[in-house]
């Protein structure tokens, strides 16, 4: 059952987007990784801002096609670490892996087919 709503769902990305801008002050990334965080505030607040559903601004991008966005993030913000060579900097490892997983529950339970004008 899709628990989470397209309002619910705005709401978590932008709390998403200040986890990102907050991480390397809160949890001590630095360099990569936490370029990495900035970067990724930043693509998901655009994402967010262009996407049609209450947030949106633009609404340029189907709510459906947000979550397809967010599948394939998830999977890649786990592997990130591995892949760019920070896998030994446990708070960045952490971090992403943390993040991946979230961002793939929050995914499986938001329903991209609901009415996105409520």
């Amino acid at each position: 059952m899709k628990k989470i709503s397209p309002r619910i769902h705005g709401y978590l990305d932008f709390v998403t987007v200040i986890l990102f801008l907050l991480a390397p002050a809160l949890i001590g990334l630095e360099g990569l990784p936490a370029m990495l965080a900035y970067g990724l505030a930043g693509v998901h607040l655009v994402v967010t801002l262009v996407t049609d559903f209450p947030f949106g601004i633009v609404k340029v991008i189907p709510f459906p096609v947000h979550g397809w966005i967010e599948r394939a993030v998830g999977p890649m913000l786990i592997a990130v670490p591995f892949i760019l060579g920070f896998a030994e900097e446990e708070a960045a490892r952490n971090f992403y892996i943390a993040a991946g997983v979230v961002i793939i529950a929050v995914g499986l339970l938001t329903d991209y087919q609901a009415n996105v004008r409520d």
